[in-house]
């Protein structure tokens, strides 16, 4: 072999090298861990990411996991900044960091149209908060996802429900000072309990009932399986999931990966929102419709627990969360 032909054979085989090497690098495939249920208007957004990611034709699948099957909401969060899962549809807790509990601020919003421009908007001070604060983890919020108002669900109606005296009631609370705090001034008994447990505690009594749900995810849940038969609508606190994502996982993909990524996130949060925006009167005449008691507040009812729980919980928050925090949230709600 002539030393021209060597040559040309040497530079063939190392571009060939090379040519596998990057579609091997292009050719990636991410791990999305979520929490809903498998029929589950979530879970349907998730697969519809995978779907809008994989038709964007850029070497990038994702594989979906619904209903915990790679860990419950609390552990998520730790997984995915250590990059054992790239992709997460979830509440993010306050276990990692006391800071996060400002996710759980009640009365921080007041209907659909805040939670759309505090909430989902990602140049937000909410968000500009919360990505300071998950960067620290080596996580990256994608988008934001309110679903709607969380409320009580109960196996009885609360003794008192509509004022702030005992309620003769024990109700699960996440791992969240705050919620604890709030329920307990509101009159009720309060159990930190994951979200896994609550299903079967209800069931056998352990607990009255959970604030944990919107009444989309109360049917859901709760209603098609005959557990439970209140829902006391307080509308304090937003159920939000995050779409989030590690950083490691992130930064292995290349430019057109993650703007595909990035546009299959926004629309699903776009869909997701108006899905839950539309249907939270549906879902709450089918919990009717199941046997399901709604038990709302009147105007000044709601005025007289907004007043109540941000005179005495909202000071609380500053051990926790920072009176820092608390400042820039307060300053840019009234700038809204």
């Amino acid at each position: 072999m002539t030393f021209t032909k060597l040559t040309k054979g040497l530079v063939a085989g190392a571009l060939g090298a090379l040519m596998s090497t990057a579609a091997i690098a292009e050719d990636i495939s991410l791990r999305f861990a979520g929490v809903f249920p498998i029929d589950h208007q979530g879970t349907k957004m998730m697969e519809q990411v995978a779907a809008d990611v994989a038709a964007a034709g850029v070497g990038l699948t994702i594989e979906v996991f619904p209903a915990n099957q790679l860990g419950s909401g609390e552990a998520l969060f730790e997984e995915v900044g250590r990059g054992n899962i790239d992709l997460a549809a979830a509440f993010i807790y306050a276990d990692t960091d006391s800071r996060l509990e400002f996710l759980s601020m009640p009365f921080l919003v007041g209907g659909w149209d805040d939670m759309d421009n505090i909430m989902r908007n990602l140049d937000s001070e909410y968000n500009t908060i919360l990505q300071e604060i998950v960067g620290d983890y080596g996580v990256q919020v994608l988008a934001q996802n309110p679903e709607g108002f969380v409320g009580i669900v109960a196996t009885q109606e609360p003794t008192n429900w509509n004022t702030f005296d005992d309620k003769g009631m024990n109700i699960r609370v996440w791992s969240s000072n705050v919620v604890k705090s709030m329920v307990e001034s509101l009159g009720f008994q309060a159990t930190t309990m994951a979200w896994g447990d609550i299903f079967p505690a209800i069931q056998s009594g352990i607990v009255d009932g959970a604030i944990c749900c919107t009444k989309t995810a109360t049917y859901s849940i709760f209603a098609q399986s005959d557990v439970g038969s209140h829902f006391i609508e307080y509308n304090s606190i937003s159920e939000l999931t995050t779409f989030y994502a590690s950083q490691r996982s992130l930064d292995k993909l290349n430019d057109e990966q993650k703007a595909a990524l990035q546009a299959a996130m926004t629309k699903a949060s776009d869909d997701f929102f108006a899905y839950n925006r539309e249907n939270d009167a549906v879902f709450g005449e089918k919990l009717v419709e199941a046997g399901y008691t709604i038990l709302s507040l009147n105007d000044e009812e709601q005025a007289a627990m907004a007043a109540h729980v941000q005179e005495n919980i909202w000071p609380l928050m500053a051990e926790s969360v920072g009176q820092d925090v608390i400042d820039r949230l307060l300053a840019a709600k009234a700038a809204n």
